[in-house]
């Protein structure tokens, strides 16, 4: 059984089958943006995907779901290198959109994430090995875990995420109290 403190496991999970599913994701993209919505009454209830990046994780995809100014995003991928060559980020957030418009977008709320980042570190590995024991470990990881507010604003599809952590129950290595967002959704 896969334990939530093994990250290295988490973030296999997350990147296996990173082909497939990009596929299965272009192709639900492909037939999200060749529908038509036809009718004059639009449905209370929309749904988005998108791309995009945020502060620890280099790729993230997105969806969501939104009934008239509620909405549910999530947000996450992974990507396994190596045995110390990965990353990984999932985020969920719960948002009231009090400003929606097709042209400019705001939403406020509450989000919570997990973020981690390894990497080899070959300078370490240079003084364990000319000191022939290990004192260093030979890899740099980043971690966060946390309960944020959180500001989403779009124009035309194009979105910045700002998330100012409340509560963090995990922190290493991270300089900063502001996690950020950026990228582009489809809303149908």
């Amino acid at each position: 059984m896969t334990r939530f403190t093994s990250p290295p496991a988490l973030c296999y999970i997350l990147g296996m089958k990173l082909s497939h599913r990009l596929k299965i994701f272009a192709a639900s993209l492909l037939l999200a943006m060749t529908g038509t919505v036809s009718g004059a009454q639009k449905s209370p209830w929309n749904f988005e995907v998108g791309v995009g990046t945020r502060s620890l994780t280099p790729l993230v995809l997105l969806g969501g779901v939104s009934y008239k100014s509620f909405d549910v995003r999530i947000q996450g991928l992974g990507f396994h290198n190596g045995p110390r060559d990965f990353w990984c980020g999932m985020r969920g957030s719960l948002l009231w959109t009090p400003i929606k418009d097709d042209f400019f977008q705001i939403s406020l709320g509450l989000g919570s994430g997990y973020e981690y980042a390894q990497a080899p570190n070959d300078l370490h590995k240079a003084v364990n090995e000319a000191n022939h024991a290990k004192y260093l470990l030979p890899y740099n990881f980043k971690e966060s875990f946390d309960v944020s507010g959180e500001v989403w604003a779009s124009i035309l599809g194009l979105y910045t995420q700002i998330s100012v952590p409340v509560y963090r129950f995990r922190n290493h290595d991270m300089n900063n109290n502001l996690l950020w967002g950026v990228g582009y959704m489809y809303k149908f």
